[in-house]
């Protein structure tokens, strides 16, 4: 409980930090040198007017800047810009060096030039800001699969870029700040609208691909990931979702025409002919389906269908054949209207598991082969998972 409480104090609305523009663009697109024109004492004046950036009168200017490109010519240089110095008692004049040459060369055959006081190449030089070992979302870290999935290091191998992920469920806030860019389309085939956002089914799209490394919230298990939410579920209460035969047949037929690579149905009912006839089409058409096991039993449909990736949070049925255990319990995730919450739930691990698949597909599409504690099931091996898809034995998680 303890932790809980601590992990809702950071779940409050947060705002992006501002980004800092581009400074860096084009410096290093050319190679220059600094050239010190060491100037008569006519031109610098000690105690003069250096108001402005320059100092000495529009001749004079004209005059430095003859004298530095009659220099750069003859050197086979470009002329880039000149910069006064008057506390030094030069002028800084930068040139665009063409070719291979090396620069320090360069510089050295300019130093010798009668007026050069020095030349020296551009250097650069780097801030040294520890290189970040994980993303820098502000939850990050009390994911639970950023531990047990070591999930940084999963997304160094894949991010689940170029997959469509189904999330047929209650309806996804597609304004969220975590979610915003990851949610390709909202369709609605509940015949009453929502109110608004609705959490289960916004929850499960964060777990599954929240946007990483934007200072925010969490990291999606695949951040990159495209998010197709299909409402097929109304929330009845804070605590009660639920759907019915035609709205989850209608998402699922819609997932299926989309070519969905992935299918979340984190839910639960009886055995529905029309759902399995469904669910077996989407599989032909090459979508890996994955549903949440009921908890009381451990089974559940459509969790019970052949083919269909059956899941439990971890801890729960995790001796049911056939049943993969994944992350379920106090998991940060999206909540309508900008803000985080906790939640728990076979639901959240299959999404989880939704995610995961995402990776694999985008290493090699078609490959949903989990790695788990047993062959038939258990706790998942996220890493192993993945290096599986990529076909490497690099310990890189």
């Amino acid at each position: 409980m303890r932790r809980a409480a601590a992990l809702l104090a950071l779940l409050a609305p947060a705002s992006a930090a501002p980004v800092a523009a581009d400074e860096a663009r084009a410096t290093a697109a050319e190679r220059r040198i600094l050239v010190m024109l060491d100037l008569p004492p006519e031109h610098y004046r000690a105690g003069g007017d250096y108001g402005g950036g320059g100092y000495g009168d529009a001749a004079a200017a004209r005059a430095r800047h003859r004298l530095a490109a009659r220099l750069a010519r003859g050197q086979g240089l470009r002329l880039l810009d000149t910069w006064p110095m008057p506390l030094l008692g030069v002028d800084c004049v930068i040139m665009a060096v063409p070719g291979s040459e090396p620069l320090d060369r360069v510089a050295a055959r300019l130093a010798r030039r009668s007026g050069v006081a020095w030349s020296q190449p551009m250097n650069e030089f780097t801030a040294q800001a520890a290189a970040p070992g994980q993303p820098n979302d502000r939850l990050f870290a009390a994911q639970p699969a950023a531990r047990a999935w070591q999930l940084a290091a999963l997304h160094r191998l894949a991010t689940g870029a170029g997959v469509d992920v189904a999330v047929i469920d209650s309806l996804v806030d597609a304004r969220h700040p975590d979610l915003i860019g990851r949610v390709a389309l909202v369709r609605d085939f509940v015949g009453a609208p929502a109110a608004g956002a609705e959490s289960h089914g916004t929850g499960v799209a964060g777990i599954i691909a929240a946007q990483a490394n934007n200072g925010l919230g969490i990291a999606g298990v695949a951040p990159e990931a495209r998010l197709l939410g299909l409402r097929a579920c109304r929330q009845r209460s804070p605590s009660v979702t639920v759907c019915d035969s035609i709205s989850l047949a209608r998402a699922l037929l819609f997932a299926t025409e989309r070519r969905a690579g992935v299918i979340n149905m984190s839910l639960t009912g009886p055995s529905d002919p029309l759902i399995a006839k469904l669910v077996a089409l989407a599989q032909r058409r090459g979508a890996a389906v994955v549903a949440s096991v009921d908890p009381r039993t451990g089974a559940g449909f459509p969790a019970s269908l052949p083919g269909v990736v059956r899941v439990a949070e971890d801890g729960v049925a995790s001796q049911r054949a056939g049943v993969y255990n994944a992350p379920g319990r106090d998991v940060p995730t999206t909540e309508p209207g900008g803000r985080w919450d906790l939640v728990s739930g076979n639901s959240f691990a299959a999404a989880h598991v939704s995610g995961l698949l995402a990776l694999t597909r985008q290493l090699r599409h078609g490959d949903d082969d989990l790695v788990a504690a047993r062959a038939d099931g258990g706790a998942i091996d996220a890493c192993a998972t993945v290096r599986h898809a990529a076909r490497t034995a690099a310990p890189s998680c």
